[in-house]
């Protein structure tokens, strides 16, 4: 690619990852190579087997010690979200990737787990023909202005508040 742009999915609603995976599928598929880090994740969700079997030129990282979203984040949730990080880091300057997912990084920097500064870092000095994807509800006001395309899902209905849990195969 000649130019790498910066994009933002947040929000409350449904489908920041998917989106992103689905972009991943895209650019795979176009012969790009593809670099994922999940943050604040340990379980290997279904889409991650879908990815290691199936999506040729992209691998994928868990970065978490456990699903942090429902509970406190520890110092080794966040040691483990900054050791990510700097996985991150590597990638996008590794010259190896030309699309590079930091899926939940708002959600990490939500939880105290990493600041905005070292994102606002990765964003300002990434190779220009790096596509940089951040996912996550709570994007700062600064990531958002930073990113070149923002998109905030907004849920309207949920049956989730009806107390059903996620599903294999739609949710996880």
């Amino acid at each position: 690619m000649e130019r790498g742009y910066v994009q933002v999915y947040t929000g409350n609603g449904k489908g920041k990852t998917t989106a992103m995976l689905g972009l991943a599928m895209r650019a795979s598929g176009a012969n790009l190579r593809v670099y994922i880090g999940q943050f604040v994740k340990s379980m290997e969700y279904h889409e991650v087997a879908v990815i290691r079997k199936s999506l040729p030129n992209t691998a994928i990282e868990l970065y978490g010690l456990g699903c942090t979203i429902h509970r406190e984040p520890t110092e080794e949730d966040a040691q483990a979200a900054k050791n990510g990080l700097a996985k991150a880091r590597d990638a996008i300057f590794s010259g190896n990737y030309d699309v590079v997912m930091l899926d939940e990084v708002n959600i990490a920097i939500y939880m105290k787990m990493l600041d905005v500064p070292s994102i606002l870092e990765l964003i300002h000095t990434k190779p220009p023909h790096v596509e940089l994807i951040l996912t996550g509800r709570f994007a700062t006001a600064e990531i958002i202005e930073a990113a070149d395309l923002v998109t905030e899902m907004t849920e309207v209905k949920h049956y989730y508040t009806n107390g059903v849990p996620a599903r294999d195969g739609i949710e996880r």
